[in-house]
């Protein structure tokens, strides 16, 4: 589960159901609210092996299990382990921050790095940790002024404005950060108060041999053998309140951490996963698979083709280059796989037929009631026709190209960045420090890049496009260039990457010192970009009208199949909030005459050892540990559990979240799906979806054997 795109989001803003359901869901399915616990999963939880109560997982007025999970930087989970704000998630939610103190001299990525007191833990600007306050249901407050014959816009500034009002009282004055989301396609909204810590610190990491042992190659495949976790501490003011970085802050004071325990897991063990799932749509039409199928995801595809091996020949050959890329090679190999396998799941589990399947079943229950065909209406054929005018307009493509391109090249995303500086030039505005905001921009962007990989990156960008959007959708600038450069893509790519202001942080900079608008405007980095994003934007405008026709079709499906079977229990889609979601250890067939073991092993990292491939180096101490069996408490049997899986239902988001018992205590940390359920975002399959995990055993081994860390481990209620 990692970071996804999230570029998309920037641009815009700048389940298989069937009429005779049971009524719970399939066995362990549900991204459950934690407000709804006691009523929607208790029992079910108690049944299959919980003894906390539901105070006890989640209260707002008492010290729950819920304060001890953390939205970590907005993209992953952690969970708190210490009393002192100490926190475990994946080492993948921390490569970013590892790869921004690494150097060539002091390579955190590949050596790993370890506090052995608190001075020394770094400081990682930008880094938050979020808790939840509470979470409440806000739908009548919010949809109180909304009625059936109002536009669509004005449904959405009813709302807005409901929304502003709850978001400003629940604030109080800047002490909380309050947001309301829309769920079930916005038929309800739920209000979260959360409060952002953002002194965040780097604590501890293992060697990239660990943590991200067997690269892409094992990226969401099992059986896994990866140590995959990092450390972070989270520091307050002196008064316990949030604050920015400062001297003087101190080790949060924790409301609740999680004991953790070694005794081990076994087949059935009851196992929950909390955490903050970023997105599903396991709501989503045969229509929206159709257009996954057949735009989104080939076009996701295509851009990791063309670009990651461009980055991986440049990164095997400059360490430095490997340092600057790591983080975003690897963000774009994980998507880029993760939907090489969406579509291999979607098609060969039928999910789209069975969607059909569904529609059908509802249009018939529609119709068979009078009152219900006047409340629905057409919702299947508007659904079908505003796909159909949606995938005619191309747009899928359009974004995720764009995205692909931009998210691979950092000059491409620069004048994006720095959009601003047009109007400042405009208004004769030659004061140094009014460009100090741009400067900063440019140096952060920059630092991460290699012009020479850049140009390489830029230009593949550019071919790209141009060979898989439609002529008639092309951006003006490759008409510029069909005109200006006989459509030589590397002759343009040459040109600008010589005279571009985007072309170094250098370039930039003599820019600024004396900027021009002539030349800002003529710069042929920043018309490329521009040109892509106008035409993107032009796209996106002309499909409003389509949008919002779709998105009521979708608020009024979702509305009518919860209507049809009033006795399942319906869960939301992920949206990154809080969710918790109950299973337990469990093995899987993965296919005619393939079993997996739920468990691997540290004698499975020996057997993949090979030395000459970098995704499965294995650090000589760790293999001297081995040879002696030196596994300390945390070895059982002459051999040291690395992994597990569990039945559990995550996405996205729940990187780093911890994986607990029916006591409450931490047994492992969730960190990947298996790759034969990798449609599991839209459709989830219960003989098939599983959740890799390292076992907090092995976690424990690598901070106390491998770095000798034992002033955390002494921090740490381990239980044996």
């Amino acid at each position: 589960m990692k970071k996804l795109f999230i570029i998309a989001f920037m641009l815009i803003g700048l389940c298989s159901l069937q009429t005779n359901a049971k009524p719970i869901n399939p066995p362990d399915e549900g991204m459950w609210l934690p407000m709804f616990i006691e009523r929607l999963n208790y029992v079910d939880m108690q049944k299959m092996g919980l003894h906390l109560t539901a105070e006890e997982l989640y209260s707002i007025n008492h010290s729950s299990l819920k304060d001890a999970i953390v939205n970590f930087g907005n993209f992953c989970t952690a969970e708190v382990v210490s009393n002192e704000g100490l926190l475990l998630t994946n080492h993948h939610c921390g490569y970013e921050s590892l790869q921004k103190h690494s150097t060539v001299g002091h390579d955190y990525l590949t050596n790993g790095f370890w506090a052995y007191s608190k001075s020394e833990e770094i400081p990682t600007e930008g880094l938050t940790a979020t808790f939840l306050v509470r979470m409440e249901d806000v739908t009548k407050k919010v949809l109180a002024d909304v009625n059936d014959t109002m536009s669509n816009a004005s449904r959405r500034a009813a709302i807005t404005k409901a929304s502003d009002k709850l978001k400003k009282e629940a604030g109080e004055k800047g002490k909380y950060e309050v947001q309301i989301k829309s769920f079930f396609d916005g038929n309800e909204y739920y209000m979260f108060v959360y409060e952002v810590y953002e002194d965040v610190r780097l604590v501890g990491a293992p060697p990239s041999a660990i943590g991200k042992f067997g690269g892409d190659t094992d990226n969401w495949m099992w059986p896994r053998h990866t140590g995959d976790f990092s450390m972070f501490r989270v520091y307050t003011a002196p008064d316990g309140k949030p604050a920015k970085f400062s001297e003087k802050n101190i080790a949060l004071k924790a409301k609740h951490s999680l004991p953790i325990n070694i005794k081990g897991v076994k087949k059935d063990d009851y196992a929950m996963i909390w955490g903050y799932p970023g997105s599903t749509e396991r709501y989503m039409t045969s229509y929206g698979i159709q257009s996954t199928l057949e735009q989104a995801n080939p076009a996701i595809i295509n851009s990791g083709n063309t670009m990651l091996p461009i980055m991986k020949k440049d990164m095997d050959a400059d360490a430095n280059i490997r340092i600057k890329y790591a983080s975003t090679y690897a963000q774009l190999a994980n998507v880029w796989k993760n939907k090489i396998g969406e579509s291999r799941g979607l098609k060969r589990l039928k999910v789209l037929d069975k969607k059909k399947e569904l529609e059908d079943q509802l249009q018939a229950w529609i119709n068979a009631d009078p009152a219900r065909k006047a409340k629905y209406g057409n919702v299947i054929q508007d659904l079908a026709t505003a796909s159909k005018q949606l995938m005619e307009t191309k747009s899928e493509m359009n974004l995720w190209y764009f995205q692909g391109i931009l998210m691979s090249s950092k000059v491409l995303l620069a004048p994006l960045q720095t959009m601003g500086i047009s109007a400042l030039i405009e208004k004769k505005d030659t004061k140094p420090e009014a460009y100090d905001a741009f400067t900063d921009i440019i140096k952060e962007l920059y630092k991460d890049c290699a012009p020479a990989t850049e140009k390489k990156l830029f230009a593949a960008g550019l071919e790209l496009y141009r060979k898989e959007m439609p002529a008639d959708m092309l951006p003006d600038i490759f008409e510029f260039i069909k005109k200006e450069y006989k459509g030589d893509i590397q002759k343009f790519t040459d040109e600008a990457f010589e005279s571009s202001v985007f072309a170094s942080e250098e370039s930039f900079a003599k820019f600024i010192k004396k900027p021009n608008l002539k030349k800002f405007q003529k710069d042929l980095i920043n018309k490329t970009t521009l040109s892509i994003y106008n035409a993107f934007i032009k796209t996106n405008t002309a499909q409003k009208d389509i949008n919002t026709r779709l998105n009521v079709a979708k608020r009024l499906f979702v509305a009518a199949l919860r209507e049809m079977q009033p006795t399942k229990k319906f869960y939301p889609n992920a949206n990154f909030t809080m969710r918790m979601t109950y299973g337990k250890v469990l093995d899987y067939t993965a296919a005619d005459a393939v079993h997996y073991d739920y468990v691997t092993h540290l004698k499975g990292v020996m057997e993949k050892e090979d030395p000459t491939n970098d995704e499965f180096i294995v650090p000589a101490k760790l293999k001297e540990l081995y040879n002696k069996k030196d596994f300390g408490r945390y070895g059982s049997n002459g051999d040291l559990v690395t992994c597990f899986l569990t039945t559990n239902d995550i996405t996205g988001g729940n990187s780093g979240s911890p994986v607990i018992n029916g006591d409450g205590h931490l047994i492992g940390i969730a960190f990947d799906g298996n790759w034969e359920a990798m449609s599991g975002d839209i459709a989830f399959e219960p003989e098939l979806q599983r959740t890799i995990c390292v076992d907090i055993r092995y976690v424990l081994f690598c901070i106390d054997k491998m770095a000798n860390a034992q002033n955390l481990i002494k921090e740490m209620n381990i239980i044996e």
